[in-house]
This record gives C-alpha cells, structure tokens and sequence, in this order.
C-alpha cells in the first residue's frame, strides 16, 4: 500500500515497503519550471547553500537505485532507514561500487549517496545512475593514471569518497549545475565521456 503524505515547502513522500522498511520516494511538488522561476531563472538557486540543502533534507528512508556499466550488475537500495544508515545496504552500494578491475572492494562515502539523492530530489525524478568508476584501488589509478592526465595522482576514488556517473535522460549539464549547487565537495564535468565527478572532498570544481 502506497501512503501518500504531503510534505511542506517542496516535496510530497511516497512510503512504499521496501525489505521490511518503509521507504521515501519523494518527488517534487513544483515542476521544474516552477522550481527554476522560484530560483530565480537559474537551474539551481544560488542561494541553494549546503546548510539550507542539506539541513532541509529530511530525515526519512533514502532510496537509490543504480547500475554498474562495466560488471552490468544493478541494484536498488533504502540504504538509509529514516534514522540511520543500513549496514547491509551500504555493504551492498560499496560491493557495486567496486574497483571492477581488480574486484577489490572498499567501504564507500554514504555521503556520496546523500548528495545523489539529493540531485535527483532537486531534479524531480527517481530514475537509475549509471556508475563509470567508484573505488579504485591504488594499483588501478596508476595505471589510469599512467594513459591520462586527466587522473589525479591523490584521486579521492581511492579512499571511496568519490564516484563518476550519468543518470540516463538528464541533461549532463544540468547534472553538473544542480550538484554544483549542492557545495558539498569536488565537481567534475565531462561532457565527451558523458559523465560528471562528485566526491566528498573540499568544494571545488572542474
């Protein structure tokens, strides 16, 4: 059973059962269109700042649902219950997130989930995010690094605190914008391999 429960200011919630939790599926009261008027004309509004995004983000059950391009393995997860993060489900986003190369696994950043549902919020839209690179391990960066210049020598994919991806049917630039908005860490923009970068590092972007 769907419980529909209207939420105050942007957002109205759809609680659906979800591994024996209920979960959040919200989405956006306003259209994009309204949401860009009251921004101000902007994608996202300047003013968005990450203690108004992240403060006004509410605390219920966090859906996410993703796709590694490279092993073809997908998943969807309530991998934040309303209260705190789900173990298991972390354990799962992290095994996804894998350096696929060397199949290593390493913990990765839960913010890095947050600032992604918090996009799509934004955004209005629950669609699934197509992972290009989460972890990697020490020996795969340098051997990336080795055939590009564009791989940092400290990348933050390294320690799991950062991760390459697309959301099939968005606007790359605009993806770019609204995690901008977000001030939350580093944002890359690679429009000719289709992807943006965001980790959890200083603000900052490319």
């Amino acid at each position: 059973m769907l419980i529909d429960v209207a939420i105050p200011i942007m957002y109205r919630a759809f609680f659906v059962r979800f591994n024996g939790i209920f979960c959040c599926m919200s989405q956006n009261v306003f259209s994009r269109r309204q949401f860009l008027t009251i921004a101000g004309g902007s994608v996202v509004a300047a003013s968005l700042t990450p203690s108004l995004a992240f403060a006004s983000y509410p605390d219920q059950p966090r859906v996410i649902s993703m796709n590694n391009l490279h092993t073809g393995e997908s998943l969807e997860s309530c991998y934040f219950d309303g209260k705190n993060y789900v173990g298991d489900e972390m354990a799962r986003l992290s095994k996804l997130c894998r350096d696929f190369r060397r199949n290593e696994i390493h913990p990765m950043d839960k913010n890095l989930f947050d600032q992604i549902t918090q996009i799509q919020n934004i955004l209005g839209i629950q669609k699934e995010v197509q992972i290009i690179s989460g972890y990697r391990s020490p020996a795969t960066n340098e051997a990336l690094r080795s055939n590009s210049s564009g791989v940092a020598k400290k990348s933050y994919h390294m320690l799991g605190k950062a991760i390459d991806f697309r959301i099939d049917g968005v606007n790359l630039k605009e993806l770019r914008d609204v995690a901008k908005s977000l001030k939350a860490g580093g944002v890359g923009y690679y429009a000719r391999s289709n992807f943006i970068h965001i980790d959890t590092g200083p603000v900052r972007t490319w």
